[in-house]
């Protein structure tokens, strides 16, 4: 086929020079609809909006400007997505499903039980960097305020901390930089000022040497590191029915 077009464009380009222009747009037009695929279209919206209007602009800037317009605003809106996932990764809430020792979200699994005293998070993001830290920092700290605040309006108990620790998943983290170090460095801070435990279970190995180049492990004690998130709870457990039993 390439051989095709360029011997067509060598030999008979002059042949084609007085062709009227209504006939070369017909032929045009002709082959377009054969480029528009409307059930791909809704099939695409269905599954990514983003993807959609990805698609949307790339066809709107063909249309309307020129191929060059039209591949240039598809991968600005690719690289948007990109960005928007990598600025705003997804965390979630554990809790323990029942009759399993497996810890699943809570807004996939409805069923899954929170434990009282102990909020579990899992940071789903490969990366833990500058681009995201600030925002995993401040979204963790938010909502172990609001569930302070939930657990208080439960139960009518507002002279003590409800939560006593946090449950870092960094299962899919896969690595991490100096801001995130950093990040985690001032979540800890924060928590312990307020007389609660950080842990963190299930760190991949570079992640888990990083923290331990920048000193993070030792801040944090190399007990408060765990290879699963149900060890990591069962230590959490085990440290509340020793303090219950020490006040009684």
């Amino acid at each position: 086929m390439a051989v095709t077009v360029l011997l067509s464009l060598i030999m008979f380009t002059r042949l084609l020079y007085y062709t009227p222009v209504a006939i070369l747009a017909s032929i045009i037009l002709s082959a377009l609809p054969g480029l528009i695929d409307i059930n791909e279209a809704i099939h695409i919206y269905k599954v990514d909006k983003l993807d959609f209007l990805a698609c949307i602009g790339a066809f709107l800037g063909v249309l309307f400007a020129s191929v060059e317009i039209g591949l240039l605003a598809a991968v600005s809106i690719s690289f948007a997505k990109i960005l928007l996932n990598a600025v705003r990764p997804s965390i979630e809430i554990l809790g323990k499903l029942p009759r399993t020792d497996i810890f699943g979200e809570i807004s996939q699994y409805p069923m899954a039980i929170k434990t009282q005293s102990v909020l579990t998070i899992r940071i789903n993001s490969a990366l833990f960097c500058f681009v995201n830290a600030n925002f995993i920092r401040e979204r963790i700290l938010r909502w172990v305020t609001e569930e302070e605040e939930e657990n208080e309006d439960e139960f009518q108990e507002t002279t003590k901390r409800t939560i006593q620790a946090v449950i870092l998943d960094m299962s899919s983290v896969m690595n991490i930089d100096t801001s995130g170090i950093v990040a985690l460095e001032e979540l800890h801070r924060k928590l312990a000022s307020n007389g609660i435990e950080l842990k963190m279970a299930s760190p991949r190995w570079q992640v888990i040497h990083k923290l331990k180049l920048g000193k993070f492990v030792d801040k944090i004690g190399r007990g408060c590191v765990f290879l699963t998130v149900g060890e990591a709870m069962d230590a959490c457990l085990a440290c509340k029915i020793a303090v219950i039993s020490s006040s009684c």
